[in-house]
């Protein structure tokens, strides 16, 4: 399968199966184009036909020189016997097997507190209650979790734990002993965890600090941007805008973490379609990390992004690209979380087929000991799970979940971007669809504008 596209003036081809990237001329580019429409079926084929390469010459001599349409053909054939263009699908024969497999738990996010101290407009977590009630999980429901990750972990030796909300910190007691117990469970188990967080910032103080900065692997700090936008969306009950109180705190964090990871983290709405802004409003405060995501809602929401909000997106994908670039030659550059891309090596097969791991590898966990296939289906009863003490009991769903993968999905089997998004999110699917082996239409469109952006940043930053 070939992906080509042109953008900011880089003619790139993208050779989905083997995950080869190309970032050519003109010339080559549509020599390539013209072939992929001659031969649909090129890659059951060990070389270029004869005919095809006569009626690509023929059609490109009035556009180009002849010697540079069969320097062209010629490149072709080299990527070809080199296994980067036209190349087999190989990795469908391996869904077969996934249903197989042990399922090895290496993730947890528990929900350490069902309660929060702001009412972002957009939270999926209605507060942090989500669809349920108000609570805080205690010491020994967590301690239960973590042994439960320890025994289902198989020899897996690292595994995560990721404290999440509602708000973290507003149960920091218990945060700090279930550290503290998985610590003294790493030796005698020979596990490593690593710990992170997600918090947004209003209980932060010196001390959390400190304990973060020497325990956490990652924080994710959560904010939207400029003032007006993040106040809009992310104010306090009373309505009181939070950006004033949080972005100091989240400065002098960012710069008291030294080499350990964190990321500003900021959700844009039909509120902010100018959202490179908004990142960029990120790097100038001195930010060196950061991700924005679409907000996921119905449309019947005022501030949900609707389909004909698309092109005005991609086109803002485009426009931070470009700045992206300017920024990092200038030596000024900064971390967007989707400007990210491996070309060398890319996720492995597992993770190409079956993405984040919800249901199987990773568990979400309610401050009362229930377990759902992460945190986005919480409170859908349908995808209960299990609970701290019985285990993993509803093992139909579990199976669906292993068995959610890109050959499962009809829009993703003809797709670009399959390999890299790896189908997708499960539960936006769900919310949208009914079915996790849907595909969110609207996050797709956009996911491959990111990726698109993705290689040609490296291409542009290759040439220097």
């Amino acid at each position: 399968m070939i992906h080509q596209y042109i953008n900011n003036g880089f003619h790139i081809i993208m050779d989905v199966n083997s995950g080869s990237v190309h970032s050519v001329d003109p010339v080559m580019y549509d020599a390539v184009k013209i072939a992929a429409q001659l031969v649909p079926d090129m890659e059951k084929a060990a070389a270029l036909p004869k005919e095809a390469e006569e009626k690509v010459l023929l059609e490109l001599l009035s556009t180009y020189e002849e010697a540079e349409v069969r320097e062209a053909l010629e490149e072709i054939q080299f990527l070809i016997d080199e296994g980067e263009l036209f190349t087999k699908d190989i990795y469908h024969d391996y869904v077969v097997d996934f249903k197989k497999r042990k399922t090895v738990v290496k993730a947890l996010c528990l929900h350490i507190a069902h309660d929060c101290n702001l009412a972002c407009k957009y939270c999926f977590a209605e507060e942090g209650e989500y669809h349920g009630r108000r609570a805080l999980m205690s010491f020994e429901v967590g301690k239960k979790a973590l042994d439960f990750l320890v025994e289902n972990s198989g020899n897996r030796k690292n595994l995560e734990v990721d404290f999440f909300g509602g708000e973290p910190l507003m149960n920091w007691d218990v945060v700090k002993q279930l550290v503290e117990y998985g610590r003294s469970k790493e030796k005698e188990y020979n596990k490593k965890f690593r710990f992170t967080m997600t918090t947004n910032g209003v209980l932060l103080n010196d001390e959390i600090m400190e304990y973060c900065n020497r325990e956490m692997s990652n924080v994710v700090l959560s904010l939207d941007g400029r003032k007006e936008v993040n106040d809009q969306m992310r104010p306090f009950r009373n309505g009181k805008g939070s950006y004033e109180l949080i972005v100091p705190k989240f400065q002098k964090f960012a710069k008291l973490r030294g080499e350990k990871d964190y990321y500003i983290r900021g959700t844009f709405t039909r509120n902010n379609m100018d959202f490179s802004k908004d990142v960029l409003e990120f790097a100038d405060l001195g930010f060196e990390s950061m991700s924005i995501e679409p907000v996921v809602a119905q449309d019947e929401e005022d501030y949900s992004i609707r389909q004909e909000d698309i092109p005005a997106i991609l086109e803002e994908y485009d426009k931070l690209a470009v700045e992206y670039i300017k920024r990092q030659k200038e030596g000024r550059g900064f971390n967007f979380f989707h400007f990210n891309i491996d070309l060398t090596q890319g996720p492995c097969v597992a993770k190409r087929l079956s993405g984040c791991g919800s249901g199987t590898e990773y568990l979400a966990v309610t401050p009362w000991g229930d377990f759902y296939p992460c945190h986005q289906f919480v409170g859908e009863e349908e995808f209960l799970l299990g609970n701290v003490d019985t285990g993993v009991t509803n093992t139909q769903i579990r199976d669906e979940f292993k068995l959610c993968n890109v050959y499962a999905k009809d829009k993703c089997r003809d797709c670009f971007a399959r390999f890299y998004c790896s189908g997708g999110c499960a539960a936006n699917s769900y919310n949208f669809h009914g079915s996790i082996t849907d595909a969110y239409d609207t996050g797709c469109e956009m996911q491959k504008k990111r990726i698109e952006c993705a290689i040609m940043i490296k291409a542009a930053l290759a040439e220097g």
